[in-house]
C-alpha cells in the first residue's frame, strides 16, 4: 500500500469514526507507601491530542507513568485529575470503543483461535452467524488462516499475539491500546510483527496508542513519539516522525530521528526526592474487566 492510499484510507476511517483522544491537564497520584499520610504523584499535567486514525508512540523509561497513562485511557482507574476525552466526551469506565493488546497474549488455554478472538464478541449484539464473519475475518487479517482449531499451547509466542490483535480489533474499536505488545518476544519475531501491525494499522484506519520502552519500535511504528519523562511522569517533548512508509531502519533519516529521541535519555537525573514512584498494574481485576476492554 502506498502513503497516499494508506493516509487516504486513515482520513476516510476518521471521518466515519470520529476517534480523536484528548488527554487534558491528566494527572495521577497514590498513597505513599512509607506510611506517612503523603503522596506520591506519578503523573503531572500530561496533555495529548491523538488525531483520529494516527498511531502515535509513547516512550520512557521504566517507572516514568506510561501504563498508567493507558490504564486512565483505558477506563480501569476513575480517580484522576484532569479529562480523557474521546470525540469530545469524556470516557467513564470501560467500554468497546476502546480495545486493548497487553504484553502477555492472556489467552484462554482451553479455548481455540478462533473462540479466542470471539471472546472479543461476547457482548457484541450480532447474530452467531456474523460473529463467525467477523472472526473468520480477523483470523485472515493476523495470517492465521489454518490455525483457527489451535489452542495456544499449539502455537507460538509470535502467533499467540497475532491472535491478541485479532480480539483487540474484532469488535472495531475506535481506539487501540498496545501496551508493550512485543516486549516479551524474541527480536526476529518482534521487528516482524511490528511490520504486520503497520499493515493492519493502514488498513483498518483505527486510532493506535502504544507505551513502550523501545525507542526503535516507537519511531518505526508512530505518527508522533511522545516522550516521556519520570518522578512525576510528564511529557517531555513530541516529536512528528515525517517519514515515509514502509520505513527502513537503516534509512539515515530514520537513524537520526531514532538516535535524537534516544538523546532525551542520556541525562535523566535521579529522582530529587529519592523516591520511586510505583508503576500501577494495568491488569484487570477479573475478566468481567476486560468484558468492554475488549
Amino acid at each position: 500500500m502506498s502513503q497516499p492510499q494508506a493516509q487516504a484510507g486513515r482520513a476516510a476511517a476518521a471521518s466515519l469514526l470520529s476517534n480523536e483522544l484528548d488527554i487534558i491537564g491528566v494527572g495521577k497520584r497514590y498513597a505513599s507507601t512509607q506510611g506517612d499520610g503523603g503522596v506520591l504523584q506519578v503523573l503531572q499535567g500530561i496533555d495529548l491530542n491523538v488525531p483520529a486514525g494516527q498511531f502515535v508512540s509513547i516512550v520512557g523509561a521504566s517507572g516514568c507513568g506510561k501504563s498508567t497513562l493507558l490504564r486512565l485511557v483505558l477506563g480501569l482507574d476513575p480517580e484522576f485529575d484532569g479529562q480523557i476525552l474521546l470525540d469530545g466526551k469524556p470516557i467513564s469506565g470501560t467500554g468497546p470503543e476502546r480495545g486493548i493488546v497487553f504484553q502477555d497474549h492472556r489467552l484462554f488455554p482451553w479455548l481455540s483461535v478462533e473462540q479466542n478472538i470471539g471472546v472479543g464478541l461476547r457482548n457484541a449484539p450480532l447474530t452467531t452467524a456474523e460473529k463467525r464473519e467477523l472472526i473468520a475475518g480477523h483470523v485472515a487479517l493476523v495470517g492465521l488462516q489454518g490455525f483457527e482449531k489451535s489452542y495456544p499451547h499449539q502455537i507460538s509466542g509470535g502467533m499467540a499475539q497475532r491472535v491478541a490483535i485479532a480480539r483487540g480489533l474484532v469488535n472495531r474499536p475506535r481506539v487501540l491500546l498496545l501496551d508493550e505488545p512485543f516486549g516479551a518476544l524474541d527480536a526476529l519475531t518482534r521487528s516482524r510483527l511490528q511490520i504486520e501491525l503497520q499493515h493492519i494499522w493502514q488498513k483498518e484506519g483505527i486510532t493506535m496508542l502504544l507505551v513502550t520502552h523501545d525507542v526503535d519500535e516507537a519511531v518505526f511504528l508512530g505518527d508522533q513519539v511522545v516522550v516521556m519523562a519520570p518522578h512525576p511522569g510528564r511529557i517531555r517533548r513530541t516529536v512528528q516522525v515525517d517519514l515515509p512508509r514502509p520505513r527502513s531502519r537503516s534509512d539515515p533519516a530514520f537513524i537520526r530521528l531514532r538516535d535524537d529521541v534516544l538523546g532525551d535519555f542520556l541525562d535523566v537525573g535521579p529522582n530529587p526526592g529519592g523516591a520511586a514512584a510505583p508503576v500501577a498494574d494495568v491488569r484487570p481485576r477479573s475478566l468481567a474487566d476486560l468484558a468492554m476492554a475488549w
